[in-house]
Parts: structure tokens; C-alpha cells; sequence
């Protein structure tokens, strides 16, 4: 392996130096602290919007007593007043339980910790809000008094979910009891689209690994002229049942759950199409065989009467884009994308009409990309080119808006930096020789850092949350040209900011990059120990996550949306350990070959790589070699494991928090995308194995594990612990009653959970610092 490190800087200095001035005293930073509020970076918006007539920004915030609790809020741009239109608690019972299907939903959203107002839509003229609370449905017009504005929907004991407005705004659609629903909002009245969905058979739902894997977050579509509505008709009945137990603190709970594992047979998923206000049944759509195969995304062409359907074949080698009439059902294929290795699935279709066609992302390049496609899936011209990526973050649209009259494309990308994302913008025709598509590109933000911008639908004004690693999230509202029109949230690091009394024991983050045995280039972050002393070598912890699609290192403030991350390495250099977090071979954002290093042989580049990021680390002379943990959560659990069984040398103590210990056990899109099926690849299977080389363990292990996630499997965990007792390895073990996948996130168990780690790391590399404790 070779190692170079390049460079590293130390963004925080200046502002270390100059920022708190004032009567605010050093704090030092705490774990319950973390968890408590308000905020520790500050005023944070969730789910911000743009209502259309550009009148209103609305958003979700947490409460000053509570952080975790959301409310509706609203931005009146033009006068700049804010206020609460929704108070959660007011509307929610007490004692209030969401069901089974909602919670596990949010599970796949990754909201399972937050309470309160999760989501909500705008009306398409801007007059209302509707939000889902509590199991029940609520509308607020912006247009009425605060008294009269709140008008409840529904009134029911099952739950109501995936509300959404019709594309016109006369109809609200939903979810209840497996089966979609519609209220006229003219009259009042609701009526079913399906009736008879029940037991293994859900319609308009997503199914599990559509929620989990494929960024697919619904199962119905509206079409344009509301007349007709696509949806899912998912039959379980094929898929594995796994009976697990949810091991809570006073009981247990048996759960049947249908569990689609690599390999094993996937849901029926059918997609038909019904007629409001028509006695005649729903057409299907003709989009191939229901077993094997995934229904990716679904559309509408403009006209609504056709659909534009994404299918993936099983292998995820093959991505095709269907044109299917919605009369007759019958298809044909627009364009096909193709790979060796997988087709990474997307959210970039969007229509245009000035030339008519649209908007397709492609991979094709080694980079994802824009390309302009006439009706019959002609390409016309490539918009993007160059080596870096139009990106967005996680599952969300890069594609953030199309001013066809000004012969512009609105889209988020990395092309600066990979440690950034920024507003760009290019022609949507033109040219299409190289260097008129490069000249074309323009960049629109302009503060270093992470930037997520949602533009207003006359796309002359967008509003722009970003930080980066010396600023906390800032909301700010400018013209497409980048003047600042107002600041919404300033979020300022000044004395009376809830940071301020940490802000003299902050650690700057060090980033720097390393070169990987194929010569590609690796980023790193580095917190040094707090308070070094001359000749004095400290312990080191390696942070990872390193699984495909997630990206760690990035300018951002304390690693961006889960700032508990990025606090508890704060945590943890104040204590007197370095923190370094490096980004594998394999994880996200760095485009096909980076990417797909890992295919077929999960587990090997990956240490292969953290194993170059300790090489670097030993040759600093504050570090002390012989004391290196490693600590990871999920794919970064699963790593961790891998390190210490692939690389004993390097690392001597570690965390595995949820982790695999065995592909075959996971699920199918997710295993299958990267290692195909156990069947066609036993050796990549039996290579990438925990449990087969669990053998090879050295080291302190703290395994760590929610007795109820239905994500990793708590028999991930037990399967491994009865090797590692069978052999009289030891180990340390710490579960939690109840708790699902994201235990880390919530107040309920990240607390306990990061101090366990903390105490843990504390045993094993017996850190010296007299400042440790």
C-alpha cells in the first residue's frame, strides 16, 4: 500500500482566536449536552419550502425545552415576520401511541427519534398546509386568521399516512389500513381508490425494500389532470417470513416479519391505474414480470396520459425507462442504461417543453451527469460534463429547477470540491462540443462549504441552508444571481449562542488527502488531541462509516445533519484522543470507479484503506501506534469488525455498533446491487463474512445492538456472539431493550449509548492524558 499525505489545514484558528469575546466561560463539552436543548448549533430548519406564489417559507423547527420535538413555522418573505403556525403538542393526545406501520416508516425515513410534526405539503396555490399529525390529518390556511386557520380532516383510530395534495389542490390522498383514500376538499367527501387490501396484499404503500434501499418513499402518483392515479399493488406473500423477537424491557414481542434476505424471493409488486369517479376496475400496466424485478421510480408525462416508469432488473445491472400508456397498459422503452458493475438508481427525470423532452442523470461517463432527451429517448446534448459529479445529498434531487425561458438548468454538484456542494447552472440547449458545455457552468453560491438550496417556482430567488466547518447552519433567502435578499436564520456564533460557552474548547478539524493502491485519492479528517504536550504520545480512534453512497469528511458544521457525530468527536479529541475519519474505496459521492471497488468483495478495499489512513497517522509524532480503536455504526459496525479481524497490527481495540456479520442475512437490493446473489458469488460471500473470519478476532470488542432493529437484524449480533463464546473469545456487550437501528440518534438511548462507547475506549487504550477525565 502507498500513503502520502498531502496537506492539512486548520479552518477554526482565526476564528478560535477572534470570535467569543464577552462574559461566556469555557464550558467543557458533555455527552448529556449533546442531547439536550436548545439546539447546540443553533436555530436548525428542517424540510424547508418555498410556497409557489413565493410568499411564505415554511419549514420545521425544534423547541427551545425539547429539540427533537418539531413544529410548523412560517417565513413571510416579504414582510420577514415568522411565527408558529402549528404548536405539535396542542393537537397531540396525550399518552398518544403511532402505530406499527408508522413506525416503521419512519424507521426507513430515519425520523424515529424526532416527535411532533415530521412532514407536511403545500397546496399548489399556496393557500394551504397539510400536515399529518398524530395519526390524523390537519389543513392550515395561510390565508385565514390564526383562530380560524386549523381544520382537522380526519377523525379516526387507524392512522393516516403519505398525505399528499393532488397536483391541483382539490384532493388529499393517503394511506389507511393498506389502502388509498381520497378527500374532496370542495365537498368534504372521501371514497377509497382500493378496498380490498389487506393481510399480505398493501396498495399505494412502499414496500419495505423500496423504502429501505431504493429512496422510493410512496406507491401512488398522481396524474396531472387529476382524473386518474397510478399506484402499487405489493403482495408479501412470497417473501420469508422471519420470526424475530423484540426483546423490550418488560416483555417480549414475537414479530412475524416478511423479510426479503439476499437471495431470497422479493415481493409482487403490480402497478395499475385507476379512473376517479369511473365504475370501470384499474388497468395494469404492462412493466414485466412482478417477482423479479424492481419497480425504481414512476412519473408521469405531461398530458397525464402515460407514465414514465423506471425498471431495474434483479442483478441492478440494467435500468430502462418506460413509456406506458396509461389507457391500454402497454410499454416501450425509452432508453436503457447499462453496467458492469450496478446501475446506481436516481431521481433526475424531469420534463421539459422548450425543445420538448427531458432531463435524464446518467452515470455513463464515470461521473453523474445531465443529458437533454427529445419524447422518443434521443439523446439531444449532454448539459454536464467534467470529473466530478451533479449530486445532491443522500436520496434527494440534484436537479433543483429548469427557467426555460432564460435557457437555464438549476442543479447541485461537487465540482469545486468533493468536501463541498454548490448551486450551478447551464444552458439547457446549445452546444454540444466539451468546451462550450464547461464554459456554460456557472456557479451561483459562494460561500465555502455545504450548501442545500430549494429555488422558488419562477426560479429568480432561492432560499440556501449551508454551513461549513467554522459556521453553523445559516438560512439565507437570494436572487438566482447570488445577492442576498434576507437573512432568515444568521445563526451567529456570538455570546448568546447556545455553542458559545464550547466554542474556546473547540478542535479544528485537520483534512487532508492520502493516495490508495490503485492511485486513487482518499480524504481525510483529523481532530487532534486537546491540550497536546511536547514528547507526550496519544491514542487515536478511527471513526468510520465507509459503506457505499455515504460520504463523512466534508466542509461542513460538525458532519452536517447528524451533528451528534461530529460533536461526539468533538467529545472525544477534548479527551484527549485524536479522532480520524477517512472515506474508503466504496463510499459515496466520488463517482463509478471509486465506487465500485468494493464490487463482489465487500470488506477488503475498504480496510485496505482505513489500513493506509493508520499508516499516515503513525508517522505523526503525537500518535501513539499501539494504541488505535476504531469505531463504526451499521456498514461503519460491520467495518469495524473487519478491521479488527483483517488488520490485528493496526488496530487494538474497537466498536461495532449494529453491525452485518453476514451479507446472506441482509436484504436483497441493497446485498445484491454490490455482491450479487450467495448463489452466483459464494466466495465473495464467504470472503466478506464476519461470522466465517470471526476467527481472526484480536483485540477489545464492544459489540453493540437494538434488541428490536428490523433494519440489522439483532441475529447479526447473536450469531456472532455464539462463535466468539463457542471459542472462548472474549468480548463486551452492550443491548438495548427495545431500541431500533437508530439508537445513536435519539435522547432516550444516545446518550448511554456514547458514554458506553466513551468508557469502553477509556478500558481499552488506557489513555494517559492527566486532562482525560
Amino acid at each position: 500500500m502507498t500513503k502520502h499525505a498531502t496537506k492539512h489545514n486548520g479552518p477554526l484558528a482565526a476564528l478560535l482566536a477572534t470570535c467569543i469575546c464577552g462574559p461566556a466561560q469555557a464550558q467543557p463539552l458533555t455527552i448529556p449536552r449533546i442531547f439536550a436543548a436548545p439546539d447546540l448549533s443553533g436555530p436548525n430548519l428542517r424540510a424547508t419550502q418555498l410556497s409557489p406564489d413565493g410568499r411564505w417559507l415554511t419549514y420545521l423547527q425544534g423547541r427551545d425545552t425539547n429539540k427533537d420535538q418539531l413544529d410548523l413555522w412560517g417565513f413571510e418573505l416579504k414582510t420577514g415576520r415568522r411565527q408558529r403556525l402549528i404548536d405539535s403538542s396542542a393537537l397531540t393526545p396525550r399518552g398518544a401511541t403511532i402505530s406499527a406501520q408508522e413506525a416503521a416508516r419512519r424507521e426507513r425515513q430515519r425520523t424515529a427519534s424526532l416527535s411532533g410534526i415530521l412532514e407536511y405539503a403545500l397546496s399548489p396555490d399556496s393557500r394551504q398546509v397539510l400536515v399529518p399529525l398524530a395519526g390524523d390529518l390537519y389543513l392550515y390556511d395561510l390565508t385565514a386568521p390564526a383562530e380560524r386557520a386549523l381544520r382537522r380532516l380526519t377523525d379516526t383510530p387507524d392512522y393516516e399516512t403519505d398525505a399528499q395534495f393532488s397536483p391541483r389542490g382539490r384532493y388529499v390522498s393517503f394511506i389507511r389500513t393498506q389502502n388509498l383514500l381520497v378527500i374532496d376538499l370542495r365537498t368534504g367527501h372521501e371514497f377509497a381508490i382500493t378496498r380490498d387490501c389487506r393481510g399480505e396484499i398493501s396498495c399505494g404503500v412502499a414496500e419495505f425494500i423500496a423504502q429501505e434501499e431504493m429512496g422510493r418513499n410512496t406507491g401512488y402518483w398522481w396524474a396531472p389532470d387529476e382524473k386518474h392515479i397510478a399506484y402499487t399493488r405489493v403482495d408479501d406473500a412470497p417473501v420469508d417470513v422471519i420470526e424475530r423477537f423484540e426483546i423490550l424491557a418488560d416483555r417480549v414481542k414475537v414479530v412475524a416479519q416478511r423479510y426479503p434476505a439476499a437471495g431470497r424471493p422479493n415481493a409482487r409488486v403490480q402497478l395499475l391505474v385507476a379512473s376517479l369517479g369511473a365504475a370501470s376496475p384499474p388497468v395494469e400496466m404492462s412493466i414485466g414480470a412482478a417477482s423479479d424485478q424492481y419497480l425504481a421510480r414512476v412519473n408521469w408525462f405531461p398530458g397525464s396520459r402515460a407514465l414514465a416508469v423506471q425498471r431495474q432488473n434483479r442483478e441492478q445491472t440494467r435500468l430502462e425507462l418506460l413509456k406506458v400508456d396509461a389507457a391500454s397498459g402497454v410499454a416501450s422503452i425509452l432508453l436503457t442504461e447499462n453496467s458492469d458493475t450496478w446501475v446506481e438508481l436516481h431521481n433526475e427525470l424531469t420534463f421539459v417543453s422548450q425543445p420538448a423532452g427531458f432531463i435524464w442523470a446518467s452515470d455513463r461517463s464515470g461521473y453523474r451527469h445531465l443529458y437533454l432527451y427529445d419524447l422518443q429517448g434521443r439523446l439531444r446534448r449532454p448539459i454536464t460534463r467534467g470529473e466530478w459529479l451533479v449530486t445532491g445529498d443522500g436520496s434527494e434531487r440534484a436537479l433543483r429547477g429548469v427557467d426555460q425561458a432564460r435557457n437555464r438548468v438549476y442543479f447541485m454538484a461537487n465540482k469545486g470540491s468533493p468536501l463541498e456542494r454548490h448551486l450551478y447552472s447551464a444552458p439547457l440547449r446549445g452546444s454540444s462540443a466539451p468546451a462550450a458545455i464547461e464554459k456554460g457552468i456557472r456557479r451561483i453560491t459562494t460561500a465555502p462549504g455545504w450548501h442545500n438550496v430549494r429555488l422558488a417556482a419562477d426560479q429568480r430567488q432561492f432560499v440556501d441552508s449551508w454551513s461549513n466547518a467554522t459556521t453553523p447552519p445559516q438560512t439565507v433567502l437570494l436572487s438566482i444571481d447570488g445577492r442576498v435578499l434576507a437573512d432568515i436564520v444568521a445563526n451567529k456564533l456570538d455570546a448568546a449562542h447556545p455553542y458559545a460557552p464550547y466554542l474556546d474548547n473547540q478542535v479544528a478539524a485537520e483534512t487532508g488527502t492520502l493516495t490508495a493502491s490503485d492511485g486513487q485519492t482518499l480524504y481525510w479528517q483529523l481532530l487532534k488531541p486537546a491540550h497536546m504536550q511536547p514528547g507526550v504520545r496519544y491514542p487515536v480512534i478511527v471513526d468510520l462509516y465507509g459503506g457505499p453512497t455515504n460520504q463523512r469528511v466534508r466542509n461542513s458544521w460538525m458532519g452536517g445533519s447528524r451533528s451528534n457525530e461530529g460533536l461526539f468527536r468533538q467529545f472525544l479529541a477534548q479527551h484527549g484522543y485524536g479522532v480520524f475519519t477517512l472515506d474508503n474505496r466504496g463510499s459515496g459521492a466520488r463517482g463509478v470507479r471509486f465506487e465500485t471497488a468494493l464490487h463482489r468483495r465487500m470488506g477488503q478495499v475498504e480496510v485496505e484503506d482505513q489500513v493506509t489512513g493508520v499508516e499516515f497517522l503513525r508517522q505523526q509524532p503525537f500518535v501513539d501506534p499501539q494504541r488505535v480503536g476504531v469505531f463504526g455504526w451499521s456498514y461503519g459496525g460491520y467495518l469495524a469488525l473487519r478491521c479488527l479481524m483483517l488488520a490485528p497490527d493496526f488496530f487494538q481495540a474497537g466498536v461495532a455498533g449494529a453491525p452485518v456479520t453476514d451479507w446472506s442475512l441482509y436484504d436483497s437490493h441493497y446485498t445484491e446491487r454490490f455482491m450479487g446473489t450467495p448463489a452466483n458469488n459464494a466466495r465473495g460471500y464467504a470472503g466478506s463474512s464476519n461470522l466465517a473470519q470471526s476467527p481472526y478476532l484480536r483485540g477489545r470488542l464492544l459489540l453493540m445492538h437494538g434488541m428490536a432493529d428490523d433494519n440489522v437484524l439483532f441475529t447479526h449480533t447473536t450469531a456472532l456472539m455464539k462463535m466468539l463464546q463457542d471459542r472462548s473469545q472474549p468480548f463486551e456487550l452492550m443491548t438495548y431493550p427495545g431500541a431500533k437501528h437508530g439508537l445513536l440518534r435519539g435522547a432516550e438511548t444516545g446518550p448511554h449509548a456514547y458514554q458506553a462507547i466513551f468508557d469502553f475506549f477509556e478500558r481499552s487504550l488506557a489513555t494517559r492524558n492527566p486532562d482525560s477525565r
